[in-house]
């Protein structure tokens, strides 16, 4: 499966961004899916997943509160609803997926996006 992250940028301290993450190649809803970042310097970490079926999430206790993931898989895409964000959310964004629901283990996701910048000022 191909995956394509967008909706990055450049935000002030407080603001959103809602990231997409566009499925292609495999049929998208027999995965579950995850986002992960990666700060310069810093090891790639988890941040949100989400199960086939959308009635399972699961969060990092660092954007809990402030993150919602979510999919379509009728679009083959999934979501990522960031709000009040923080300079340390700075980071490269990566979606993912994987035949497990809910891994936080970078190394359990065989299909990864390229990555989208998120860039946030305070």
């Amino acid at each position: 499966v191909q995956l394509q992250a967008s909706g990055g940028g450049l935000v002030q301290a407080g603001g959103s961004l809602r990231l997409s993450c566009a499925a292609s190649g495999r049929t998208f809803s027999n995965y579950a899916m995850g986002w992960f970042r990666q700060a310069p310097g810093k090891e790639r970490v988890f941040v949100a997943a989400i199960n086939k079926n959308s009635d399972l999430t699961y969060y990092a206790d660092s954007v809990k509160g402030r993150f919602i993931i979510s999919r379509d898989n009728a679009k083959n895409t999934a979501y990522l609803q960031t709000n009040s964000l923080k300079a340390e959310d700075t980071a490269n964004y990566y979606c993912a997926v994987s035949y497990i629901s809910g891994s936080w283990d970078p190394g359990t996701y065989p299909y990864w996006g390229q990555g989208t910048q998120v860039t946030v000022s305070s």
